[in-house]
């Protein structure tokens, strides 16, 4: 398992085109990949959870992939998020 911090740059936060997204590509990974805030866990691979997270642009996310490759897994996620533009 490994995790990496990652801040939520894109000025609009994660609303449903870019959670749609996340969500696409972590349902493509091998493996189990989380996001956290410090209220709650959900997986990457719900669309519901992730718009629950109600992340805003400054947001701090920690990532986590467990199992398949996981620093891959981890890096994709990450770099997903801070590019976020719209």
């Amino acid at each position: 398992m490994v995790s990496e911090k990652v801040i939520l740059t894109a000025p609009n936060g994660m609303h449903a085109r870019p959670a749609g997204e996340l969500v696409k590509l972590a349902k493509g990974l091998d493996g189990k990949v989380t996001l956290a805030t410090a209220v709650k866990t959900v997986s990457a691979t719900s669309m519901l959870g992730v718009l629950s997270l109600g992340l805003k642009s400054g947001a701090e996310i920690t990532v986590t992939a467990d199992g398949g490759d996981e620093v891959a897994n981890l890096s994709a996620v990450v770099d997903f998020i801070a590019n976020i533009v719209d």
